[in-house]
């Protein structure tokens, strides 16, 4: 049987982000083995998933990966898991436009998984049980099995809500509590790794007060699912891929890494901040925060090795962070640190959002073809040579500029877009790779 159980709030800010990393404690600390997932292309929520569970978080996103990629990703991680818990993105029916592709209520539904709706509560009372009545009827096909309460003010005024909802049940009932919220800076929240977070205490906060039988009991209401095989590429010679992985570049899907290998590489990963420089046969630089780290990325072994590397014909790969990083310069509040040198531009970090949003583009370059689909979350401006070469054509999002995207110099290129294997062709990259390492 698959337990399964996807939580959504009404909108943003709701808490279903705490929400869910305290369910997922919990049930961890009932020993249970819990996969957990996102909707959308989030980088960070995953990493508290991943250090809760103990198993990596995966992305289920139908806009970059469409639906078939979302049912073969949930399929090949859900069948060991004890029980499968999906944290929602923004409003359980906000997606793209007024479209419902990459909402959590477009997942659900391809997935036939049942819902928990999380409701801050705060200020209001019968009215909640007129948002839980719109959210259930609005689309039939999406199963909200059960309410979660947030930020209530007493135990009179949770049950003034729960007696005005007689339909579906209210599995939890949560206070306002300020010691399990988690801050946040410009592109979202810390990363796991980055603070001192306390899972047990949120463990103990969400057992007494959310009824996690009641959810068990929902997420058994889930389908299974079939399992989907994965196809291993018969690779002639093993080549290695280093992964950029530190505090500066840290933005990175599970399923890539296992892309690369399934591709045939191995993967090495290494730290820029250190300096580390492996003896690879390709590069990949994620997203990230290198602005944090900029003067040690500027005296770095790692920065002051990739022009050459790039020269001599190795595939070198970054994404947004990385495509600052492997620019000509970096300018944070007037100050302009040299980079890697990658490519003839120059970028500059705004206190203003550029770029939010999915992104789809043509690739037109020697060894990236075809749809690109990602999406693109910046503060910083890239600017150009004008002999600078672009293989990206946008159809959707900003890209680096005049509409084009991936920039490209020798067999290294780098966009704003950051890409999931179920577009960006990963094995033609590791194709180059060995091809590079054979000469």
């Amino acid at each position: 049987m698959t337990k399964t159980v996807l939580l959504a709030g009404t909108n943003s800010g709701v808490g279903k982000t705490t929400v869910s990393m305290g369910i997922m404690a919990a049930l961890k600390k009932r020993k249970m083995e819990v996969q957990p997932f996102k909707v959308g292309p989030d980088y960070i929520d995953p990493t508290y998933h991943t250090a809760i569970c103990g198993k990596p978080s995966r992305n289920l996103d139908t806009y970059m990966m469409q639906v078939d990629g979302v049912k073969s990703t949930y399929a090949r991680h859900s069948k060991d898991a004890d029980i499968n818990v999906i944290e929602g993105v923004m409003g359980l029916f906000d997606g793209m436009g007024a479209s419902e592709v990459a909402s959590s209520a477009h997942v659900a539904k391809s997935l036939g998984v049942p819902v928990i709706l999380v409701i801050n509560v705060h200020g209001m009372s019968r009215s909640a049980a007129a948002l839980v009545k719109g959210f259930s009827e609005f689309d039939r096909n999406v199963n909200v099995a059960g309410v979660i309460l947030n930020k209530v003010g007493s135990p009179r005024h949770s049950q003034m809500i729960i007696d005005a909802i007689p339909d579906i049940p209210v599995v939890g009932t949560l206070p306002r509590n300020q010691d399990v919220s988690v801050p946040s800076r410009h592109l979202g929240l810390f990363m796991a790794h980055e603070q001192d977070f306390d899972a047990s205490q949120l463990a103990g906060f969400i057992e007494e007060n959310i009824d996690l039988d009641a959810v068990i009991s929902i997420a058994e209401t889930a389908p299974k699912i079939e399992d989907v095989p994965v196809v291993e590429n018969p690779s002639q010679d093993k080549v290695r891929i280093g992964i950029a992985l530190d505090s500066a570049f840290c933005f990175y899907y599970q399923d890539m890494f296992d892309a690369f290998r399934q591709a045939g590489a191995e993967v090495v990963f290494f730290s820029p901040i250190k300096g580390e420089v492996p003896e690879v046969d390709g590069m990949y630089f994620g997203g990230g925060y290198p602005e944090l780290h900029i003067s040690e990325l500027e005296g770095s072994k790692t920065t002051k090795s990739l022009k050459d590397l790039s020269a001599d014909g190795m595939p070198v790969y970054g994404e947004c962070g990385g495509l600052q990083y492997l620019s000509t310069s970096y300018e944070i509040e007037d100050t302009v640190y040299k980079m890697a040198d990658l490519f003839p531009a120059e970028t500059v970090m705004t206190k203003k959002l550029q770029a939010l949003g999915y992104t789809e583009g043509t690739a037109k370059g020697d060894f990236i073809k075809g749809t690109i689909r990602g999406h693109e979350f910046h503060y910083s401006v890239t600017y150009c040579a004008n002999d600078a070469k672009f293989i990206y054509e946008m159809k959707r999002g900003k890209g680096i500029e005049n509409g084009m995207d991936c920039i490209t110099e020798h067999n290294s290129l780098a966009s704003y877009t950051h890409t999931h294997p179920a577009s960006f062709p990963v094995k033609s990259f590791v194709d180059k790779c060995r091809e590079y390492k054979r000469n």
